[in-house]
């Protein structure tokens, strides 16, 4: 085991917010994961688990013990007709996606470029043009953080939602997530209606082709967190109910809408955003990024605190003038 003391996890996070870890591990095993978590329990330490950092919000400080599974380990399997991609929680998730499609494998390439750790992607569901993760995911290994067995989740147990998992409520803060299984195929299944993707691609594509329009697309888009601390988007797309929807759309007729099913319709958060004239908006340390409404910017100097000050008084605008409330996409760790 080795356990540091006193870490600035600032460079942690994507969204840079100033943030002391009163100790922190990053284990490469799963034995050592599981005797990190022993130590931890033994000396009464609160637990804090942290992925990729890519969509978290993180408090000043942290006391007891931050743990970073680093659990790199990943191989390919064949099972009936499918390839099966086994991947440890530590392995970079858009550096996953990009090798899978090079070796032509099908189930993932619209993830491309969704920063983070595999072992975070579960929690949130991740999602990008009409794909999520809940599509591919075979099954979760997870640890119990209070006696460091080892089990097996099935896709069905994991309860995905858009963007919610068991993972965010009945296991939150009980289990670290330590392997993945996906179901990929050679099998050429190409999902291309969202946006102009299609319009970017010769027919037919190659996985590898379709991810990397789908990172040319997000590049456009999105700024580079390493050059502008941002995490990605930051609202959810609000779900409404279809007759919120139907009036919204007597009075905005080009509002992007898609309905979804049991009577409710998914709205675009940055378009809300945009129509609130919010787009380049800047407040103190933070604002909207100029180019993409969805995502806050953090220009330095800022903390939590005036980050959720900023995203409040959008959130407030948009429901003054939407009737909707807007609800952050990343997570809120707090202290344990």
């Amino acid at each position: 085991m080795n356990i540091l003391s006193n870490v600035d996890l600032s460079a942690a996070n994507t969204l840079r917010l100033p943030c002391q870890a009163e100790r922190f591990a990053s284990p490469k095993t799963l034995t050592a994961l599981r005797q990190t978590l022993a130590e931890a329990r033994h000396e009464g330490w609160p637990v804090t688990l942290l992925g990729g950092g890519s969509n978290v919000l993180l408090p000043e400080a942290l006391p007891g013990l931050v743990v970073r599974p680093d659990l790199q380990q990943h191989w390919l399997s064949q099972r009936q007709g499918h390839v099966l991609a086994h991947v440890g929680a530590g392995v970079n998730w858009h550096t996953l996606v990009m090798a899978t499609a090079a070796h032509g494998l099908w189930g993932i390439e619209n993830l491309a470029l969704i920063p983070g750790s595999c072992g975070a992607a579960p929690v949130q569901n991740i999602g990008a043009y009409g794909v999520e993760l809940a599509d591919t995911l075979q099954a979760v290994q997870v640890m119990e953080l209070a006696t460091g067995r080892v089990n097996w989740l099935s896709a069905q147990e994991c309860a995905f939602g858009y963007r919610e998992s068991i993972f965010k409520g009945e296991l939150a803060g009980s289990i670290v997530i330590t392997q993945l299984v996906l179901r990929l195929s050679r099998t050429p299944a190409p999902r291309l209606g969202y946006g102009d993707l299609a319009a970017r691609l010769a027919s037919p594509p190659t996985p590898l082709a379709v991810a990397e329009a789908v990172c040319g697309i997000r590049r456009e888009k999105l700024p580079d967190p390493q050059v502008l601390a941002n995490a990605g988007s930051f609202f959810k797309n609000p779900l409404v109910a279809d007759v919120l929807a139907a009036q919204l759309l007597q009075q905005y007729p080009a509002m992007p809408h898609f309905p979804q099913e049991g009577g409710q319709t998914k709205l675009a958060a940055g378009w809300l955003i945009d129509q609130c004239g919010l787009k380049g908006m800047r407040d103190g340390a933070f604002g909207v990024h100029q180019h993409q409404a969805l995502v806050l910017v953090h220009f330095g100097g800022g903390d939590r605190q005036g980050l959720m000050k900023t995203a409040s008084y959008i959130a407030d605008q948009v429901e003054a003038r939407f009737g909707v409330r807007l609800e952050p996409e990343p997570r809120l760790i707090n202290p344990c």
